[in-house]
């Protein structure tokens, strides 16, 4: 029996659409690392425009003061509504930011880096409706892989208006954290959403017995990760911070200036470490060749996120290894939440395979 031809196209849309999301992650985090988030001064357009201009002769005069202005006032609008809902620390927060009222100079290869940041995330947006027409056949099939779908598909709208707070707060701190973890819940919805769509399809996935508290442990793994790649985004404003003051200049002592966050961030990937390979050993002593090969990509990616981290302590900070950084730990993230879904369903699988031999 063939793999029916909608399963096949869903597959492959939902697999596109995640690598891309990735992608833009990994671009994300070159812009950050270049210092590019404030590239663009306003949102959806850029400088005003929807080609960003080149040369800072483009640009009117008084250009720092016009942007400076149209944030303030969209950021005062944005505080009163989230008064009004109860969030008055964070609501504090966007003006007691120290550069809150701070306009970068223009720089064209900045603006640039966060212009096609923007165009990668609006190609995201048609990748993502796409899962959604892709979907339409699993209406009477499995709906649980429609809804999947486009919820991340809303989610993604949600992400857009996120990056828009973002620029208008010149990087807030908790407006990058909630774009961060808004970020991977995405990912993981559409990891769930493809790998559900298969349920029932040739070489499917292999039953296999239930290991006593693995299951507990996946989850852990994957908690720890999301909190290590939150911590991650605080460590970030911190650097920027330093970076900042330092005018980008003296990397080497951007490390010695940096709070407990760092300190602690450092020593939680020894946990982070420690907890990914008890873990991928629970995994390689199942029979599922599927959960090895996971069990592998898990400890090949935390090996190389430790190895990241070193590098950018150690080695002064160098911008190219930033963006690789975050890459991996969004990477660790998706292969420890494919491993949770593929174990529960090969255990619930030999369950079913169980009860069927016992009733026949």
């Amino acid at each position: 029996m063939s793999t029916p031809a909608f399963v096949r196209r869903f597959r492959f849309v939902g697999i596109l659409t995640v690598v891309a999301v990735y992608f833009l992650i990994l671009v994300g985090g070159i812009v950050r690392s270049t210092g590019s988030g404030m590239g663009c001064p306003d949102w959806p357009k850029c400088f005003g425009t929807w080609v960003p201009p080149t040369h800072v002769s483009q640009l009117p005069a008084n250009y720092k003061e016009i942007y400076t202005a149209q944030r303030v006032e969209k950021n005062k609008k944005l505080a009163a509504r989230l008064e009004r809902m109860g969030f008055h620390q964070v609501a504090g927060d966007i003006f007691a930011h120290p550069t809150q009222y701070i306009e970068t100079d223009f720089n064209p290869v900045k603006t640039w880096i966060e212009y096609v940041n923007r165009l990668v995330g609006a190609l995201i947006g048609v990748f993502v409706f796409g899962t959604v027409l892709f979907a339409l056949p699993y209406w009477q099939r499995d709906r649980t892989v429609f809804w999947l779908a486009f919820a991340s598909f809303l989610l993604t709208g949600v992400q857009g208006w996120l990056g828009s707070l973002v620029v208008s707060t010149n990087l807030l701190p908790i407006m990058v954290t909630i774009h961060m973890g808004l970020a991977l819940l995405i990912v993981a919805m559409l990891l769930y959403a493809v790998d559900r769509s298969q349920r029932g399809a040739v070489a499917d996935i292999e039953p296999i017995r239930e290991i006593s508290g693995l299951g507990g442990w996946l989850w852990v793994a994957v908690l720890l990760t999301f909190v290590q790649i939150v911590l991650g985004t605080q460590v970030r404003e911190q650097v920027d911070l330093v970076a900042s003051a330092a005018q980008y200049l003296n990397r080497g002592g951007w490390v010695e200036q940096l709070g407990g966050v760092f300190k602690f961030h450092r020593t939680f990937s020894a946990v982070l470490l420690l907890v990914n390979l008890y873990v991928a050993y629970r995994l390689y002593t199942t029979s599922s060749a599927r959960l090895h090969r996971l069990a592998t990509a898990i400890v090949g990616l935390i090996g190389g996120e430790i190895i990241a981290g070193i590098i950018l302590t150690y080695f002064s900070f160098p911008a190219a290894a930033q963006p690789v950084h975050l890459t991996l730990a969004t990477l660790l993230f998706g292969a420890q939440f494919l491993a949770v879904v593929a174990y529960h369903r090969a255990t619930k699988l030999r369950r079913q395979v169980a009860t069927t031999a016992v009733v026949a």
